[in-house]
């Protein structure tokens, strides 16, 4: 087995622990003496909603919204499609569609909220007088800006109809039990796809804070909505949402620990660093890298072999122009350039949705050769990474990691082996 191999049999062991047929048992809740609506949002979405019915029984209903390409097929819940990671105008059909779901319920109903990482760009809902535009532009500005993943959602749920736990409000009175598969460090529930259907205690004002702290520039009217609107988002101690109850029932430190758990059967110690890393993907990189050399070098902290495990969300500071590639080949990139020459180090990262920026590839492997490799070609690494162009960098190479879709996602997965 090469060491590529060893990496990509890791990744899948991560993907197996978050398959949606072994995270939904025990988390199922009894049945209602009414109907049973389900209704939620994000990458991994279908196959989950496919799996609980599966699980569940009939009878059974409601709608959910994916990615396009992400569909799966569903006997009575309807599966919608829709742009990410800027939202489209089928998003704002699909959100009318889950608010139509959970209209007119009584006690007696129960609501399943199907909620995994992607729904946040999936449920455009422009509230306060703003425009599917505003709501693109917003996101666009976002996602350019460098800030980690909690900040954005803070934002988002701001200026939303949706987010924030107003889905669950609109569920009212019915119950609403959400199950949860997290893709944010930390597992926070409220900040998974902004949380629909968990509400947090952020504000109006700390969104505004955030902005002013990580120096985003905001489409004007949504700047202006967030100082004019006269409300906030729902708190968690809302009446309406005094018999709701949350799961998260898939996670990335789950899936690190079934990788770890393959590792340490194939006889190479594993450690799991952290499942909640943030930070500008370039740095984080150069992290991974200085602790790989350091054991490589001199056998400390760990002695050889030994494979280094790291979960979370790293962000990406636009810098360049048309450049291609998400955060993980963008973490990758600068990880060769830093291993130029270290000989026995090998590394996937990947994000576990299968899809890493807006390119079909997950991620990537990388060792002390691909940046010599590049310059061979005559390329330069350090060029590729100013212009935020690691898919054509990989693409060069021929050191893409491809999945496909994989049916769930728990963020982002990092393996940095060392022989």
């Amino acid at each position: 087995m090469t060491d590529q191999d060893f990496l990509s049999q890791m990744f899948h062991a991560a993907i197996a622990a978050a398959d949606p047929k072994i995270a939904l048992k025990g988390h199922l809740p009894p049945k209602p003496k009414g109907r049973t609506i389900v209704v939620g949002a994000g990458k991994g979405v279908a196959q989950l909603a496919a799996a609980f019915e599966d699980a569940w029984g009939d009878p059974v209903e409601g709608v959910v919204v994916t990615r396009y390409g992400y569909g799966a097929q569903c006997r009575h819940i309807r599966v919608l499609e829709a742009a990410h990671p800027v939202p489209d105008a089928a998003g704002m059909i699909a959100t009318q569609a889950l608010f139509d779901a959970v209209v007119g319920l009584t006690p007696d109903d129960l609501v399943i909220a199907l909620i995994t990482g992607g729904g946040s760009a999936l449920l455009p809902c422009p509230a306060h007088g703003l425009t599917l535009e505003d709501e693109q532009a917003l996101n666009t500005a976002l996602l350019a800006s460098g800030a980690p993943i909690g900040v954005m959602n803070m934002i988002r749920k701001q200026i939303s109809g949706i987010k924030g736990g107003r889905l669950a409000i609109a569920a009212h009175p019915a119950r609403v039990v959400s199950l949860i598969v997290s893709d944010v460090p930390g597992d926070a529930s409220a900040q998974v796809a902004s949380g629909p259907t968990v509400p947090d205690r952020t504000t109006r004002a700390d969104a505004c804070a955030a902005i002013k702290n990580y120096n985003i520039a905001l489409p004007p009217a949504v700047a202006h909505s967030l100082a004019t609107s006269p409300e906030d988002c729902p708190t968690p101690d809302d009446p309406k949402l005094k018999r709701n109850i949350v799961h998260v029932i898939a996670s990335a430190q789950k899936s690190l620990e079934a990788a770890a758990a393959f590792a340490e059967k194939n006889g190479v110690r594993a450690i799991i660093l952290s499942d909640a890393i943030e930070g500008e993907a370039r740095e984080i990189a150069k992290m991974h890298a200085a602790m790989a050399c350091a054991i490589r070098m001199t056998e400390h902290p760990f002695v050889p072999p030994v494979v280094l495990l790291s979960g979370g969300e790293t962000t990406v500071t636009l810098r360049g122009s048309g450049g291609k590639g998400g955060r993980n080949s963008e973490f990758q990139l600068s990880l060769g350039i830093a291993l130029d020459g270290v000989k026995g180090v090998t590394a996937l990262a990947a994000d576990t949705d299968g899809i890493d920026g807006s390119e079909t590839n997950a991620g990537a492997f990388v060792d002390g050769t691909t940046a010599a490799r590049l310059r061979a070609k005559g390329a330069d690494p350090l060029s590729y990474l100013s212009q935020n162009d690691s898919w054509t960098a990989f693409s060069t190479l021929g050191d893409l990691f491809e999945t496909g879709p994989t049916g769930t996602n728990v963020n982002d997965f990092r393996a940095v082996l060392i022989r």
